[in-house]
């Protein structure tokens, strides 16, 4: 997708899709910095744990009503809406939608899916196959790209914590934005957004940049057989999109 087919006139919808744990929180904090975004955290998985969603002050209790608000923002708000939401669950009534193909330009993270779910596991002993998350991911990518005749841009963790500024510079490009350098490095501190799942997102509030913080774990897919059973279920789904992943921009690229 060039740059040209990804920029619309007037404000738009940007939405980043992750399986959990694969750095999207850090990826959404940049987005924050750069101060010309209005930024929702998982709106759609906050609706699917708690039963509703705010924005503004209005709690949207169905997928529907909530993808209607979402979209009534970036019509008024005047200036692009970019959100960030997890697919360990999957969404039936905003798969169902239309407008979801038509309406919205969809971004991917995702990260070896055996970093993943250590990092996950360690926080949700009872971890499923469905909420590791890569499978639900694939499937809205295969629908976004079935729709739209486009490749959404998919950035893989690794090659963001090595080389943040590149990848920052290409995503933007790809989704209509301008470069800004300057939101590749924060404050670290909590954000009132994170608040609502505040234990999965203190790597990502003592931060102050795009950097390695892996783990060291004690149950991995080496040494956990259930984990190396989810391990093996989600890696065709991981290796699917990272085939597609997008590469940091050179200097002198036209694009």
């Amino acid at each position: 997708m060039t740059t040209s087919e990804a920029v619309a006139s007037g404000p738009a919808v940007i939405a980043m899709w992750s399986p959990p744990r694969c750095r999207s929180t850090a990826f959404e904090r940049m987005m924050i910095e750069r101060g010309d975004l209005t930024v929702l955290h998982e709106p759609f998985n906050i609706l699917a744990s708690k039963g509703c969603f705010e924005i503004e002050g209005r709690a949207y209790r169905s997928e529907t009503e909530l993808l209607d608000a979402i979209l009534e923002l970036a019509a008024t708000g005047g200036r692009p809406v970019y959100f960030k939401d997890t697919t360990d669950f999957r969404y039936p009534g905003l798969l169902a939608d239309p407008r979801l193909t038509t309406a919205l330009r969809h971004t991917f993270i995702i990260r070896e899916p055996a970093e993943a779910i250590a990092s996950h596991f360690a926080r949700n002993p009872e971890l499923t196959a469905d909420e590791v998350g890569f499978g639900h991911c694939a499937e809205i990518f295969d629908m976004v790209r079935a729709a739209t005749g486009t490749v959404p841009p998919v950035v893989e963790a690794a090659d963001l914590v090595a080389d943040p500024a590149g990848i920052a510079a290409a995503y933007s490009s790809l989704t209509g934005l301008p470069d800004l350098p300057g939101a590749l490095s924060w404050q670290a501190g909590e954000r009132s957004e994170w608040q609502v799942f505040e234990d999965w997102h203190r790597d990502a509030a003592a931060s102050t940049g795009i950097h390695d913080r892996s783990g060291d774990y004690a149950d991995t897919v080496g040494n956990n057989a259930h984990l190396a059973a989810l391990h093996q279920a989600q890696l065709p789904f991981y290796e699917h999109l990272r085939a597609h992943r997008i590469t940091a921009r050179q200097e002198g690229d036209a694009s």
